[in-house]
Parts: C-alpha cells; structure tokens; sequence
C-alpha cells in the first residue's frame, strides 16, 4: 500500500475564551487559519480538510482560498473528537496517515510538518508527536486505521492512553508546537513572536 499523508485541520471551536473567532484573527501577513494552512501545504500535505462549525462560514470561506476541502461538524455541542471523526471520514480513504492539526497552534514551521510526515512513511503503525525540550506538542500524525478506533464518546485522549508502546516522541527544534493560543493574552504573545 502507497503510504500518504493528509491533514484535518480543526477550525470548529466556539473560541469562548478568546472572545472572537479565533482562525480569523490577524497574523502576520494574513489569518490564523491562513497561516495554518500555509504551515501544512508547505511541509507536504496535498490534501487538507478544515472542520467548521454550523456558523463557520466565514471560516470555510477563508480556508477555500488555499484550495482545501471544508466539512461541517453538525453537533453544535461536539467536543474535539467529535470534529476529527468528521474531518477522518471526509479524508480519502487510501490515505495512511492523518495531521491532527489545531488553529490553536499557529507558530508550528513547515519543517515540522515534513519531519511528522517522514517519520510516517519509516514507522507507519505508529503515533506520531513532536516535542520540544522534553514536552509533547501538536499537530499528532496518527495512523488512519487507528484514527477509525476514535469511536463515538471517545477522546482523542484515550486513543493516546489506550497503548502508550504505539506512541513515537519526534524531538524538534520547533518550540510552536508547544505554544497554544486560547486567550487574548496568548494572541498577543504569539504576535510578539512573529518576525
């Protein structure tokens, strides 16, 4: 089997703490989700689908300008998983592996993205994480048939409990993927961050 990879971007979060609709915030030359979209098209991933929310239209408009697949999480309610079942089942099916990748984690370099993905094609059974100095990080590179396990009332947390032997650490030079942006006071840091 041909081993690909693809990209779920999560972009259905009601951006509560934030107080404004969080992929859509200003960030360097463009958006947070444009900036997460340039992140993973640049480090190798052909194929994107962004999860929106019932209200994310304006969200699905922004992403569309990159050439990528939206789909709507319809549980207004639904908690993370709930939008990556959505997102894994929009992915093509021959695909091998999935980018769990969130808007929460702008900073992340392209360089991460191919490192995740080179990791897939030598360890394809695995799950796969970057960390920086010792911390776990995101985006997560996961098999796709493990993906299938993320069952309903499932967490993305308990597929990581389930077997920590299938869990593979990529240690990186790449501190974004610890930097998580929920809070005005995150949004401002992460913009000191930016060249």
């Amino acid at each position: 089997m041909k081993r690909t990879v693809a990209a779920v971007l999560l972009a259905a979060g009601k951006s509560s703490r934030m107080g404004s609709c969080k992929p859509l915030l200003p960030l360097g030359d463009g958006t947070v989700i444009s900036r997460c979209l340039d992140t993973l098209q640049r480090g190798g991933v052909n194929e994107v689908v962004v999860v929106v929310s019932l209200q994310g239209e304006a969200v699905a408009r922004a992403a569309r300008d990159h050439g990528v697949r939206c789909v709507v999480n319809p549980d207004e309610g639904g908690d993370m998983a709930s939008s990556i079942r959505v997102g894994r089942d929009s992915i093509t099916p021959e695909t091998s592996g999935i980018i769990v990748a969130l808007c929460d984690y702008p900073l992340v370099l392209p360089d991460t993205v191919t490192a995740l993905i080179d990791q897939h094609l030598l360890h394809p059974e695995s799950i796969i994480t970057p960390t920086c100095g010792g911390r776990r990080g995101h985006p997560l590179l996961l098999p796709r048939l493990m993906l299938e396990e993320l069952s309903e009332g499932n967490t993305l947390r308990d597929l990581l409990q389930k077997d920590a032997a299938r869990i593979r650490d990529l240690p990186l030079e790449d501190s974004g993927v610890l930097i998580d942006m929920d809070t005005p006071d995150d949004y401002r840091a992460v913009c000191a961050l930016l060249p």
